[in-house]
């Protein structure tokens, strides 16, 4: 093997055992209980825009495409039901 190509394993075996090692890993921090307590609060908000500002956009953008891509369709049909005529 070249000097260049074992440089490139040993380099890549490095990596690879850092990458895997539990040594270096930072403690995480567990928020299962606050969203726990977030999501199961009985205060009239669907379960699905619990989750603050970015779920409502989530949910808007969803039902918009939704929206869009069913008239899209609907357009579509109709446009092969009733061909043009040339």
């Amino acid at each position: 093997m070249s000097g260049l190509a074992t440089r490139g394993l040993r380099a890549f075996q490095q990596l690879s055992q850092r990458s895997f090692s539990t040594a270096s890993r930072r403690r995480v921090v567990n928020r299962v209980p606050e969203k726990q307590k977030i999501f199961q609060e009985d205060n009239g908000i669907p379960v699905h825009l619990k989750g603050g500002f970015g779920d409502a956009v989530l949910y808007r953008l969803t039902m918009a495409l939704t929206a869009g891509g069913t008239v899209y369709v609907l357009y579509q049909l109709v446009n092969i039901a009733f061909p043009q005529k040339k």
